[in-house]
């Protein structure tokens, strides 16, 4: 009591409330001005694969080999319903010439359709003549906002030259000639916009969110925001740090990461600062002494608060072991706000309920029934009754019905489940933009028009040493592949030679991803044939195609090394916190288990319930780390109350009361928690409605089946095994069976 009397005192007590709260303004104040925020260092078009992976290898032959076709295409899609006119198409190639001449930003080539003569441009419209693609290229290097200004920059010389912006004309208008960018270029655009103008939108639904479920829940204005106060103060520390670590090329932000550490920031932020205030308000029941009460509650609530943020931090940290990019750049983020978070949590959090102190409450002050009996007195009326503690139901189920609340959670969760084993994936990103948005509207028109594969070859490389392959016939024989250009003769090695291919599907689809393998068996296959030997060191395929399977390929092995670690990092903690090798191993389970029971509810909602044919590869490992670190949170706060309580009482009554005790506080925190990542489903960015979907649906399964009845029914079942090797010391089976 001691030491935390003496925390207490140290960051709540008399001054000391305020030297805190001082101390947090300055590292605000001071930070933001010295350091840019994370949002301006954003980079979007950071590169996810290694110079390892084989796909960006062979780009790197490609760009060597072919510089004609060097840089990052936007594909202009022009249409008109009825047919292209002679003078859309003169139009279009006195816009080539005007970008031959006078280049838009980053931009690096563009097909001179004005050199040619009308026969040649007939011959490369659709088949009913409505459609005619325009390449136009870009440096690599560019980021988005470049791209950006580089396209609005082709739009006002379209405008200039058609005397209307077609850029604005619907698709499906029948009267006018209709433009839109997609390719590369214009999916790395949207991507960029959708997820900038989610931010600002999200911070401001996230915040709300979270004051309006305070104020149903706990019906105080003054406690709704001190939560919000601590997240937004710990939000301006993680910014500049963040920013300068940036800056200084450290680490790498994009637009994703930061959208998703606001939603973490305000759901698990306000989660610590309620177990904090939750215990702070329990004691002021019984405690006359506001400061006494605070005292008792930091030190009540300190070490289940800490080891929370530390099993969070410890999990998302796991992240910089992926190879992946977008994995490896959630890492610091993450982890860096959430030990922000906890650190404030137990400072910033303990000196405003100092200050606050009873009126943090207010209207419904707790106070002791002494106090509310001299209340009374003063205002002329009766004297209340003694408070009565509310019994649990929850609790009492638990301890006298083990095995049937057990059975029922585990058949629930093993139901759900079991639809984890049906889920489908798909690494293409236009698939998870709006209907509406350029880019797909653009490869919509492709793909009615002309054959889907051409939005995006792949470019089938070999070095034949200067043998002659049949590889071109052998690729035109593959029933996937609609159409392979000519052969294309290396600019500094003449002995390399390159097949544009184009799929007759969906070159993003899983199918075309699942075909690079058998393309590269073939060229290999043609090049063996032709007597080269080590064939498997000839061949490139370089492509948007490839490179998704790429990501597949290294989205997989990253799961395979980061899901292991985060089990044993946790377990790891778990252990040290607990000292029971058993409490551990079934705390880890239930959590795992509830983990694939949101992956299957959540497949359930976004399949059946809004008709998405497939979630995101990389939603299933985001979810996981997230969902087992937090879920473990409410874990070690309730089964840290049953620790404590079963030194001083039986087990099964230190059961019963530490579920009644911790109920309505993690209950509160479970539904915030949940209410914020389900904002993200509010987004137009179909992989993080996927992903609050998901990790939403499993806070629940936490909140609702894990916490309240799966774990402490296993618990009543183990009794003292719970604690093995620990020491647990018994307390008489009849004065247990009497409090019972």
């Amino acid at each position: 009591m001691q030491e935390g009397s003496g925390y207490g005192r140290w960051v709540a007590g008399k001054r000391s409330k305020w030297v805190t709260l001082l101390v947090w303004i300055i590292i605000a104040v001071v930070l933001g001005l010295v350091w840019p925020a994370v949002n301006d260092r954003e980079t979007n078009n950071a590169q996810d694969l290694s110079d390892s992976k084989p796909s960006v290898q062979a780009a790197v032959v490609a760009q060597r080999e072919f510089p004609g076709g060097e840089g990052l295409p936007a594909l202009i899609v022009w249409h008109q319903a009825g047919g292209l006119t002679d003078e859309h198409i003169k139009q279009i190639q006195a816009l080539t010439e005007r970008l031959d001449q006078d280049p838009v930003e980053e931009q690096q080539a563009v097909v001179p359709l004005y050199q040619l003569p009308p026969q040649a441009i007939q011959g490369q419209l659709s088949e009913d003549g409505s459609t005619l693609v325009m390449p136009l290229f870009f440096n690599e290097g560019a980021d988005a906002e470049q791209l950006e200004k580089g396209i609005d920059a082709l739009k006002e010389k379209t405008t200039e030259i058609f005397g209307v912006n077609p850029f604005e004309v619907a698709v499906d208008d029948t009267s006018s000639l209709s433009a839109r960018v997609t390719g590369p270029v214009g999916i790395s655009i949207d991507a960029s916009g959708l997820f900038s103008s989610a931010d600002v939108s999200l911070l401001i639904a996230t915040v709300i969110l979270v004051l309006v479920l305070l104020l149903l829940i706990y019906r105080s204005p003054v406690l709704a925001i001190i939560p919000i106060i601590a997240v937004g103060f710990a939000y301006m520390v993680t910014s500049p740090i963040l920013g300068f670590m940036a800056d200084q090329g450290w680490i790498t932000v994009d637009a994703q990461s930061i959208s998703i550490m606001t939603v973490l920031l305000f759901g698990a932020g306000t989660d610590y600062c309620l177990f904090m205030i939750s215990r702070f308000r329990q004691i002021l029941y019984h405690e006359p002494d506001k400061k006494k009460a605070l005292f008792q509650a930091i030190t009540g609530s300190s070490g289940a608060i800490a080891m929370s943020g530390f099993t969070v931090v410890a999990a998302l940290l796991v992240l910089l072991l992926a190879e992946y990019g977008a994995y490896h750049r959630f890492a610091v983020p993450f982890s860096l706000s959430i030990f922000i978070m906890f650190i404030a949590s137990l400072t910033l959090v303990p000196a405003l309920l100092a200050i606050f102190g009873r009126g943090s409450f207010y209207p419904f002050v707790p106070r002791t029934h002494e106090m509310e009996v001299e209340r009374a007195k003063k205002k002329g009326k009766p004297a209340p009754a003694p408070r009565k503690v509310k019994e649990s139901w929850i609790g009492r189920t638990v301890v006298t019905k083990p095995w049937t609340v057990l059975a029922v959670t585990l058949v629930l969760l093993g139901g759900l489940a079991v639809f984890s084993t049906q889920i489908k994936f798909t690494y293409d990103l236009l698939s998870s933009f709006p209907e509406d948005v350029p880019s797909r509207e653009g490869f919509t028109v492709i793909g009615e028009q002309f054959s889907q594969g051409e939005l995006a070859p792949v470019k089938v490389i070999i070095d034949a040493e200067g043998q002659e392959t049949d590889l071109q016939s052998k690729l035109e024989a593959l029933d996937y592949v609609s159409k392979v250009g000519d052969a294309q003769q290396g600019a500094e090695n003449a002995n390399i030679t390159g097949y544009d291919v184009e799929f007759n599907l969906n070159p993003y689809s899983m199918e075309a991803m699942q075909h690079i393998p058998d393309l590269r068996a073939t060229a290999e296959q043609a090049l063996t044939a032709a007597g080269i030997s080590n064939a498997d060191t000839h061949v490139w395929i370089d492509g948007q195609t490839a490179e998704q399977y790429d990501i597949e390929v290294t989205g997989e092995r990253d799961a395979k090394i980061i899901i292991p670690v985060v089990i044993g990092m946790i377990t790891l903690l778990l252990l040290l916190y607990l000292r029971s090798v058993v409490a551990t191993a079934y705390l880890i389970a239930t959590v795992v288990l509830s983990f694939f029971s949101a992956l299957g509810l959540g497949w359930l909602i976004i399949h059946y319930g809004l008709g998405a044919d497939a979630i995101q590869g990389a939603i299933p490992l985001y979810s996981f780390v997230f969902l087992v670190a937090l879920g473990e949170d409410y874990n070690i706060f309730m089964i840290s109350s049953i620790w404590q309580k079963r030194k001083t009482m039986p087990l099964r009554q230190a059961i019963k009361e530490g579920v009644g005790e911790t109920g309505s506080v993690i209950t509160s925190a479970g539904l915030i928690l949940a209410g914020t990542f389900a904002v993200l489903a509010t987004l137009p960015i179909q992989v993080l409605v996927q992903f609050g979907i998901i990790t939403a649906v499993g806070v629940m399964l936490d909140t609702f089946l894990v916490r309240p009845f799966m774990v402490p029914a296993i618990t009543t079942l183990l009794g003292k095994w719970a604690f093995w090797p620990g020491k647990y010391v018994p307390i008489a089976e009849k004065q247990e069976e009497k409090q019972v």
